[in-house]
């Protein structure tokens, strides 16, 4: 077995399109984070930057299962003694209608400074519209 190293100027990049209106949350994060690892690629390295952009859409019409919507909860903190702050998927969605899936997806990518490159890659909005129409981007289905 030899460790395969891809040069950058090597590496074709793409643009796809998600539309998450109507689709489950996890399945949508799920595509996302394969395309942006590029473990659909043949030249997949796990050390490399060798993955697609995407772009995801509609995040806000995006469709949770069961009673998650007011089970799933989403946790920070303020850095001060007792400043845990909760609040659930509905609540979460209604102020940042973005996050919840730009956390899924930050989770699926490897810790550390590659996964935080790579989370540059992924491109989340609310709406239908996007700046990226320039790319010329692929609509891929779930």
């Amino acid at each position: 077995m030899k460790t395969v190293f891809v040069k950058p100027a090597e590496v074709e990049r793409k643009w796809f399109v998600i539309d998450a209106e109507g689709k489950v949350l996890g399945r949508v994060a799920a595509k996302a984070a394969s395309i942006v690892r590029g473990k659909e690629k043949p030249i997949f390295a796990p050390h490399q930057e060798v993955g697609d952009y995407v772009v995801v859409i509609n995040a806000d019409k995006i469709a949770v299962t069961g009673r998650k919507a007011q089970q799933k909860m989403y946790y920070r903190h303020t850095g001060y003694v007792g400043g845990l702050k909760a609040v659930n998927f509905e609540k979460q969605i209604a102020r940042h209608p973005a996050s919840p899936l730009e956390l899924a997806i930050k989770g699926m990518l490897p810790k550390g400074p590659l996964g935080r490159k790579l989370l540059k890659n992924v491109k989340v909005y609310a709406g239908s519209d996007h700046p990226h129409a320039a790319q010329n981007p692929q609509a891929i289905e779930l």
